[in-house]
């Protein structure tokens, strides 16, 4: 963390380092199984995979509470509005997870209701692969994005439109 040792006892460190040190270790997931992902996502919260150690056990289920977005499941595009509006409401700095095939590039479901990967209208810090990943694969994606926080990540304080995915369009349907 960055503490350092003086003669009499004190310990210095950086205010940034001790802000870096909280939000690492206190990420507060904001669910959203949408099919078979879910469950699994359900048992990385449970006491058996221990997600206590990285200060995630509880789900936060409001997205201003949230600092991590878990997208578990296939996305249509007609919830795709849905996802993009929880996304715009989350405080920065937030993360997004894809977990599962479905998520991150439509899986099995090549058909035009389904988005072909969740990165289509978000910005993806983990993917997960698998049908439907274990919890452990969801815990390294954890442990990622708290790399990536303890690493030289620097948010801008203000985003002022810069760095945004394009927001969801709704299809055509008369060309069906």
């Amino acid at each position: 963390m960055g503490l350092e040792t003086l003669e009499h006892g004190y310990l210095t460190t950086s205010i940034e380092a001790v802000i870096k040190w909280a939000q690492k270790n206190s990420i507060w997931p904001m669910p959203l199984g949408l099919s078979c992902c879910g469950i699994e996502m359900m048992a990385f919260a449970s006491s058996r995979f221990d997600v206590a150690r990285f200060g995630s056990e509880v789900f936060r289920m409001t997205p201003r509470q949230s600092d991590m977005l878990l997208i578990a499941g296939t996305v249509t595009y007609k919830m795709a509005w849905v996802v993009r509006k929880i996304y715009d409401q989350m405080p920065d700095p937030k993360w997004v997870v894809s977990m599962g095939v479905c998520a991150s590039s439509g899986g099995m479901f090549r058909s035009y209701p389904v988005v072909q990967g969740v990165d289509q209208f978000l910005p993806v810090d983990a993917y997960i692969a698998g049908c439907p990943p274990r919890p452990e694969a969801v815990i390294k994606a954890l442990m990622l994005i708290q790399d990536k926080i303890k690493g030289d990540y620097h948010p801008a304080i203000y985003n002022l439109g810069k760095d945004v995915s394009p927001t969801p369009q709704q299809l055509d349907m008369s060309i069906f």
